[in-house]
């Protein structure tokens, strides 16, 4: 399994040996990731998934590369979530990717690079496209896709539902033709986890 890593942030697979640790950052940032992570909407109940199921689960969408799903650390420590999904193979090549850092973390340009990390690594492996779907008021992730020069498509109106609504999400995009030559988009290292 792949380990991305560039300026101090480590993009890796979440491990089973994660679970105290992973649990206690989605418990310290259940606040501050509501109005941005999407949730099943009213009607249909999701039945509660084990840690280790959870785990399972993220193994076999990259068994089937339906989805590239990594955990942030950054100085050693989990600090948030970046994961390609909805990746198509044959005649689109795209995914779309989602992202997200602790309130602790936040402002220290560990987004970014997660993003062109895992970015990289998805063109690497044959992608076309990658998109981003972000909410209007969401002004850090809106920063993230200027710092990163990403070309702005559209509105998708009621994209998402999230924090108790259906939710329009700006899209940005990047093709693997259109890769950047700034500073955020070179110095990516990849290695195989032991």
């Amino acid at each position: 399994m792949p380990v991305l890593a560039r300026d101090g942030v480590t993009l890796r697979l979440l491990q089973p040996r994660d679970e105290r640790e992973w649990l206690d950052l989605r418990a310290r940032n259940r606040d501050w990731l509501r109005p941005w992570e999407a949730t099943s909407p009213p009607g249909q109940v999701e039945a509660p998934i084990t840690f280790r199921a959870f785990v399972r689960r993220e193994r076999k969408a990259w068994s089937e590369r339906k989805s590239f799903p990594f955990v942030i650390e950054y100085e050693g420590r989990l600090v948030g979530r970046a994961a390609l999904g909805r990746i198509e193979w044959g005649a689109e090549r795209g995914g779309t990717l989602g992202y997200w850092v602790s309130h602790e973390f936040a402002g220290r340009g560990i987004a970014p690079t997660a993003v062109v990390l895992l970015t990289e690594y998805a063109f690497a492996q044959g992608l076309h496209r990658v998109e981003i779907a972000i909410r209007p008021e969401n002004d850090a992730s809106l920063a993230v896709a200027r710092k990163l020069d990403l070309r702005e498509e559209g509105i998708r109106q009621s994209y998402l539902y999230i924090d108790g609504g259906w939710r329009d999400h700006r899209i940005f995009a990047v093709l693997a033709s259109e890769r950047r030559a700034g500073a955020w988009w070179t110095g990516t290292v990849v290695r195989n986890a032991d």
